[in-house]
C-alpha cells in the first residue's frame, strides 16, 4: 500500500542515468519534486509517459519543481533509454538493494520484480501533498498530476 498524502517522503539515495548520486534531501527547502514511478524501460506503456513527460517537461522541471523517474532498471540501462528518448530529467536506478525505494514508497510489485506506476508530489518540506497509483497497464493522467502542482 502506498505511503499517504501528509507523510513526510521517505529520503534516498538513488544513482541516475549518469551515475550521479541523486538525493531527496539536497531538494528540500528549495524545489517541489516529482517522484514517478514506472515498472520498465523500453516497455510500451512506460516509454509513452516518459515521452510524454519530456514533451511537457517545463511543467515538470523548472524553478520550482523538478522531477525525478525511478524504475528498477540498471543505471546502464536508463542511460541508453533516456539517451535513445531524448529524456533530460534524471531517471533515477532502484535496481540494488533491488526495489529498496519502491517498497518505501509501498509501489514495489514483489510478484513482477518491478515498481508499480506510483506518482507522488513532494513539498519542498518533503511532505507528500498528493499522490496516485495506477496498475502496471494503466497509463496515469499527467493533466491531474500538473493540476496538483498548480495548486501548490
Amino acid at each position: 500500500m502506498a505511503i499517504e498524502v501528509g507523510t513526510q517522503a521517505p529520503n534516498f539515495e538513488l544513482k541516475d542515468n549518469h551515475g550521479r548520486t541523486v538525493r531527496l534531501a539536497d531538494f528540500r527547502g528549495e524545489k517541489n519534486v516529482v517522484l514517478l514511478f514506472y515498472p520498465f524501460a523500453f516497455t510500451g506503456v512506460c516509454t509513452s509517459e516518459l515521452r510524454a513527460l519530456r514533451d511537457e517537461l517545463p511543467a515538470f522541471v523548472n524553478d520550482d519543481t523538478q522531477l525525478l523517474a525511478a524504475s528498477c532498471d540498471s543505471i546502464h540501462t536508463l542511460r541508453v533509454f533516456g539517451e535513445q528518448e531524448g529524456l533530460e530529467y534524471p531517471l533515477l536506478s532502484d535496481f540494488w538493494p533491488h526495489g529498496e525505494t519502491s517498497r518505501a514508497y509501498g509501489v514495489f510489485d514483489a510478484e513482477k520484480g518491478c515498481a508499480v506506476r506510483g506518482t507522488f508530489i513532494i513539498d519542498k518540506e518533503g511532505v507528500i501533498r498528493w499522490t496516485v497509483v495506477n496498475g502496471l497497464p494503466d497509463a496515469r493522467d499527467l493533466n491531474d498530476c500538473i493540476k496538483a502542482l498548480d495548486a501548490l
